[in-house]
């Protein structure tokens, strides 16, 4: 009984209940409500923290999605990187003539047989004749047969050959000499000219300013009769025909291969080399044969290619000779072919290689300086291709 009194107060629901503020509970209340408000504190913090987090990525997917997709980015270093930017880059021009890769003569099967490659199947444009210019409505001076179809130059030339070695037997044979008229310098004059008993003719031909400066003449670019006297005697002297003072490519050419006899390559356009080098001058119509700075062949006129079927400038090697090669198609004859670049080769021709209209892609030659310059160049000998050539 006495322990049953005891524990009455404490258990007793009619004791009035003692404020928090005051007694022995006033100590116990902060100590009961802080773990309480504690707990609230956290329980309510981290889903606040956690809010942000939940709904950062959300916002940032729907960013994304909402944002227009960017194309692929090239990597920005490393080898995949320098391939993007060489993809990307323009290609260089023409290789300066001193920054030529090679320093000797190349194996037929490398480097220009990779070029065939390309070049043959680069599309051919067709020839584009001079339908228009000065030189348009030339004819030559004095009149000639028409060749038969194996002696004229055809599209087929442009077409590169099917490579073999020839036989000793076929290489024993040499090539058929060309007619005596296809050596004649028959310069190309008006239709007026062209129909006889001119003596002196009073048209100005395509290449007046450059024959009077040539001849140290007053330079109007109009023709006079001093003019006519001084060509037609520069014309005599060097056999052109008809030498009527009229100035046209055969005169002009004359010129320029009598300025270059003494150095071809005094403008140095040509680069000099340790080897061989047959270089191929486009804008003055000339070719020759340099071994370093020494000339061993030329220079002599050619006949380079036509609008559309230029002949390719830059740097070739020689990788095919054919003494008695005859084209694909038409059977029309290349005497002393030597392929330099596709079907482009130096040849002869049996015909005038002084026409307004330029070949088919090839160095046309006259026969006999064809035959000297195969016995000069050889198989893998460099060429060296520069300029442009003037159709009117």
């Amino acid at each position: 009984m006495l322990a049953a009194a005891a524990l009455l107060p404490v258990g007793s629901a009619s004791a009035d209940p003692v404020p928090p503020g005051s007694g022995p509970q006033a100590e116990l209340a902060p100590q009961d409500s802080e773990p309480q408000a504690e707990l609230a504190r956290q329980d309510s913090e981290p889903q606040a923290e956690l809010a942000p987090q939940d709904s950062e990525p959300q916002a940032e997917l729907a960013r994304q999605d909402s944002e227009p997709q960017a194309g692929p980015v090239p990597p920005g270093s490393g080898p995949q990187a320098e391939l993007a930017r060489q993809d990307s880059e323009p290609q260089a021009g023409p290789v300066s003539p001193d920054s030529e890769p090679q320093a000797g003569p190349v194996s037929p099967d490398s480097e220009p047989q990779a070029e065939l490659a390309r070049q043959d199947s680069e599309p051919q444009a067709g020839p584009v004749p001079p339908d228009s210019g000065p030189q348009a409505g030339l004819v030559p001076g004095i009149p000639l047969g028409l060749p038969p179809l194996w002696q004229t130059d055809t599209p087929d030339q442009a077409l590169a050959p099917e490579v073999y070695t020839p036989s000793a037997e076929e290489d024993a044979v040499e090539p058929e000499d060309a007619p005596q008229e296809a050596y004649d310098s028959v310069e190309y004059v008006d239709p007026i000219d062209a129909l006889g008993g001119v003596k002196c003719s009073e048209e100005t031909g395509p290449r007046q300013r450059q024959v009077e400066q040539w001849l140290k003449l007053p330079v109007d670019g109009e023709q006079s009769a001093a003019d006519c006297r001084a060509i037609r005697a520069f014309q005599k002297k060097h056999g052109i025909k008809p030498a009527i003072g009229f100035a046209g490519p055969l005169t002009w050419s004359t010129m320029q291969l009598v300025t270059a006899r003494k150095n071809p390559n005094a403008d140095k356009k040509c680069p000099v080399r340790a080897y061989r080098v047959a270089c191929v001058d486009l804008d003055r119509q000339l070719t020759w044969v340099q071994d370093g700075k020494k000339v061993v062949f030329g220079p002599a006129p050619i006949r380079s290619g036509r609008k559309g079927y230029g002949t390719r400038t830059g740097w070739h090697a020689v990788y095919w000779r054919h003494k008695n090669h005859v084209s694909t198609l038409y059977k029309s004859r290349m005497p002393y072919a030597q392929f330099f670049s596709g079907g482009q080769a130096f040849h002869g021709v049996y015909g005038n290689i002084f026409s307004p209209v330029g070949s088919m892609g090839c160095v046309n030659m006259r026969l006999a300086e064809a035959r000297r310059l195969w016995r000069v160049l050889k198989q893998n000998d460099r060429v060296y291709v520069w300029g442009h050539r003037q159709e009117a």
